[in-house]
């Protein structure tokens, strides 16, 4: 009878376990039901495929606390925890994976470039091949959306802002005087080589929380992390001559690189023939280095550059009978350390810190101006990755500005005036990517100035939605504060930040080599500084009473693949903004802001002559001045700006490349503005003078050589 029981016991038992079925359905997020995906007991060989309406059932005999687990090639894998009695008519909803790749990513007002960008429409630093940019990346910039082309002043005006509401940053850390000093109606160069960066991001709007004092854009600089292989770059040009070497030890590397530019000779070749006279044609020295430390979770970088530069120049002013004498020698030194670590857990700690000193002497008729800037930015951010669906970032920084000026005229002992200021800023943003399809960045930025005693707040946000296989949608707000500039603090420091709130819509499309983009955007000032005196001085009066707004339409194509070894992207961009800033009797145009902007560039290779050929063609509708002998203010119109140039690299062998380059190869007469006659003359009238270029046309010819481990590298995308 015992054994009976025990018997009866034994199938009972055996019953029972046979007897446990887990059942449920597998929808995805839209409710669908998912077909194929398997559910199993974790660490058993229990489990199922879902059917074609998403449904599961299974027997198991196991029990207690188990873990089931839901896995679908492109949904992210699901677990559920508990006791297997209760997994019965489960209802189990699987999230799309995403797809780093394909997804989603947040564009609007940003163009990148480099290797580790999703949405590049500029390779690697090939902006610099650009004709007419004579290897200036920030002339190349200007030939994107969104820029206009201002010819007599060379810096980056976006979006209807002044060349002052653009900064500039290196891995992260601002640089406070990114332009060579230059003289009036000279137009400046930026201070940096290309080779040196891996990858730009040029902001137009819209930009991140992490960065702030820029009212209209920022351009992010990073510098390569790891060269690949060690070489040296020789340059022998027609205005200078250039060197550069990579050493790499191991997980350490240091690349530095030294150039020297002299106008002279090619003034005595190519003398200027407008209303100006060289004494001292611009000359300068420059050089920079980056030396890179990796280690298994950190990377560690050392940024420098130097730039000492001068010139003497005299040139016809309308309201002097002699030409005015100005000479100017500039002296800048920037340093920039930057350390990243990688933490357990996906945290990463990115820290730097970055020092400039720049100094000017000046001398113009017979007043001399001595300034000195020294800045300094420190900065500390931490990143967290929750999941590949969520990303924070937040961070502090602390920037210190101390500026001293001193003035000195003939028979007049020198006075000095200047400010110092320290501004802190604290930031937090963060990523949130709903599926493939949908993602969205929000942000807020704080910051306070001690000079001004002012606290600011700056929301930043920015949604994006994939609306196929190659097109996306992004829409973006932020509101962005600026102090006054230096040349109105040294005058008056109770004065408050500048404001502007961004509105963009963007719309990308990108399919294999080719890339659409299209954006409108809305920009509102406010609180813009005012003064009322020609130029800012001890005697005027300031205010921050102005304010303007900004909107347009960029367009942008380019096209690297219907026509073999054919590389070109068009652009144009409309531009309608007033303002009511500086001196400004009234709301108006300004100068600098043209209506409508278009620029063609094209780069051929033509695998028979071993040349890369191209030409870039660059055109501004006619820009505002003041005309005082008509009634309305800024209402006059200089002729259209254009401009064709044409460049032609040559490999005389893999390694060594004869580059020519022509701007306004066509000679177009261009205007830059009119200048004025500061009373009128017997007849009542102002006179004016035409200012032009300093020259119609540049030739440039240079001849560079790299020497390279594999003997195969060259600097074809760095002309």
């Amino acid at each position: 009878m015992r054994i009976f029981y025990q018997f009866m016991f034994i199938c009972f038992t055996t019953a029972t376990y046979a007897q446990t079925v887990v059942s449920g359905v597998v929808l995805d997020t839209r409710n669908h039901p998912i077909e194929g995906a398997n559910v199993y007991l974790e660490g058993t060989y229990d489990g199922a495929s879902t059917d074609a309406h998403g449904n599961f059932s299974f027997e198991t005999t196991e029990t207690g606390t188990q873990n089931l687990l839901v896995s679908m090639l492109s949904f992210e894998p699901f677990s559920q925890a508990g006791d297997v009695s209760y997994f019965k008519d489960l209802k189990i909803t699987l999230y799309e994976a995403l797809n780093e790749l394909t997804g989603v990513t947040l564009t609007a007002g940003s163009f990148q470039a480099g290797d580790n960008s999703k949405v590049s429409v500029l390779k690697p630093l090939d902006i610099v091949t650009t004709a007419g940019a004579a290897g200036d990346f920030v002339a190349a910039l200007q030939t994107l959306p969104g820029t206009s082309m201002v010819n007599e002043d060379g810096r980056l005006f976006v979006r209807g802002g002044a060349a002052g509401e653009t900064q500039v940053f290196i891995d992260g850390l601002r640089v406070f005087q990114p332009f060579n000093a230059t003289a009036n109606n000279i137009p400046t160069r930026g201070r940096f080589s290309p080779f040196l960066f891996k990858g730009i991001t040029f902001s137009t709007g819209g930009y991140s929380a992490e960065y702030g004092q820029a009212l209209s854009s920022v351009l992010l600089l990073n510098t390569t992390d790891i060269p690949e292989q060690e070489k040296t770059d020789i340059s022998l040009m027609s205005v200078g001559a250039g060197l550069g070497h990579t050493e790499i030890w191991g997980q350490e590397s240091l690349s530095v690189n030294a150039n020297y530019i002299n106008l002279a000779p090619y003034q005595v070749l190519v003398p200027s023939d407008q209303d100006m006279r060289w004494n001292k044609p611009f000359e300068s020295i420059s050089g920079e280095a980056v030396f890179r430390s990796l280690g298994d979770k950190s990377m560690f970088k050392l940024y420098t550059g130097f730039n000492h530069s001068s010139l003497d120049i005299a040139q016809a002013d309308i309201n002097f009978e002699e030409f005015v004498p100005f000479s100017l020698k500039n002296n800048n030194l920037y340093l920039n350390a930057s350390y990243k670590h990688f933490f357990d857990k996906e945290w990463t700690l990115t820290t730097g810190a970055s020092i400039s000193n720049d100094t000017n002497d000046i001398n113009v008729l017979n007043n001399a101006i001595d300034s000195k800037e020294t800045a300094v930015h420190l900065k500390a951010k931490m990143g967290k990755s929750f999941t590949n669906r969520l990303q924070l970032n937040f961070g502090t920084e602390y920037f210190v500005q101390d500026f001293d000026e001193s003035f000195g005229s003939a028979g007049v002992d020198p006075f000095q005036y200047g400010f110092d200021d320290g501004l802190w800023a604290g930031f937090a943003e963060t990523d949130v990517y709903f599926s493939n399809r949908f993602a969205m960045k929000l942000g807020g930025r704080m910051e306070h100035s001690a000079l001004l005693d002012q606290t600011t707040l700056s929301p930043r946000f920015s949604l994006a939605y994939k609306s196929g296989e190659k097109g996306q949608f992004s829409l973006a707000y932020g509101d962005f504060y600026q102090n006054p500039w230096s040349e109105y603090l040294k005058f008056d420091q109770n004065l408050e930040a500048e404001k502007t709130s961004h509105y963009i819509l963007n719309y990308q499309y990108l399919d294999n080599g080719k890339t659409f983009r299209a954006e409108g955007y809305y920009k509102n000032y406010d609180g813009l500084v005012k003064f009322n005196t020609d130029m800012p001085g001890f005697n005027s009066v300031f205010n921050n009473n102005g304010g303007g707004y900004a909107t347009g339409l960029d367009l942008f194509w380019r096209d690297n693949k219907s026509i073999e070894n054919l590389d070109y992207w068009i652009s144009y961009s409309f531009l309608d903004t007033e303002r009511d800033f500086r001196n400004f009797r009234e709301r108006a145009t300004p100068n600098f802001a043209p209506k409508h902007s278009f620029s063609l560039v094209t780069k051929y290779w033509v695998e028979d002559l071993r040349s890369q050929v191209g030409f870039s063609y660059n055109y501004g509708s006619g820009r505002p001045y003041n005309d005082p002998n008509k009634t309305e203010y800024l209402s006059e119109k200089t002729k259209p700006f254009k401009n064709l140039s044409i460049n032609w690299a040559y490999l005389l062998s893999q390694q060594k490349i004869l580059y020519f380059s022509i701007s306004n190869v066509a000679g177009f007469n261009n205007v830059n503005g009119y200048q004025y006659a500061d009373s009128p003359n017997d007849l009542g009238f102002f006179e004016r003078r035409t200012i032009r270029p300093n020259a119609d046309t540049f030739f440039f010819v240079g001849f560079f050589w790299t020497i390279s481990q594999d003997n195969n590298s060259n600097q074809l995308n760095n002309l």
